[in-house]
């Protein structure tokens, strides 16, 4: 018996989703670069090596709200989780409606709360969830490649986002976001993490005690 085009179209998106659960993580990760590249960056997960680089100078004793733009499926909310207190918060926005819903259904801690939205709308994700501020914001989002504005846009929403003594981590395959950082946040520390594939720049921006807003 001969399919139909919307048969074969059907059975084939059918056989892709198979394909992408048998995956799992991996799966999840492709299927999210290969429908938007732009905002995913990389078909490859970050290291252990390059997570426990990038969240060693955060004060987890004094973090009650962190914030995770384009958390994927997850690579650096579980080891968020892992080191944040009981009472804290994990926000994690990302456009894709899939990794949140993968996300909701792969982690299941109280502390955790997936949104589907823009970073952009950091402040008003924060209100919504009775929150004036963040301590941290943490960023995997290529900054080098978002459309005109997009990552202007996200960097002022974030400088005003975090309180005082906070701070943005972002990680990145080239500096260009450094642009987006001077000029919005104090003090700049930066190291590359050669662990990784490929080998990433890091930084972390801090926003000084005179910058409330």
């Amino acid at each position: 018996m001969t399919l139909s085009k919307a048969e074969a179209r059907k059975d084939e998106r059918g056989l892709i989703t198979r394909f992408v659960d048998y995956l799992g993580p991996w799966g999840m990760f492709l299927k999210g670069f290969a429908r938007n590249p732009v905002m995913v960056g990389s078909v490859v997960p970050s290291s252990g090596k390059l997570i426990r680089h990038m969240l060693a100078p955060v004060d987890w004793a004094n973090c009650k709200v962190f914030v995770e733009y384009g958390p994927g499926v997850g690579t650096f909310c579980r080891p968020v989780l892992e080191r944040m207190a009981p009472d804290a918060m994990l926000v994690a926005i990302d456009t894709n409606k899939d990794f949140i819903d993968y996300l909701k259904r792969e982690i299941r801690d109280s502390r955790f709360v997936p949104v589907h939205g823009s970073a952009a709308d950091v402040r008003d994700i924060l209100a919504a969830l009775g929150h004036s501020h963040a301590d941290y914001a943490l960023s995997g989002l290529p900054f080098s490649t978002l459309p005109p504005g997009v990552g202007d846009a996200i960097a002022d929403a974030t400088r005003d986002a975090i309180r005082p003594g906070g701070a943005f981590l972002v990680y990145q395959f080239r500096a260009k976001v450094l642009d987006f950082l001077k000029g919005r946040f104090g003090t700049i520390d930066r190291a590359i993490e050669y662990w990784n594939v490929p080998p990433c720049h890091l930084f972390w921006a801090y926003k000084d005690e005179d910058q409330a807003r």
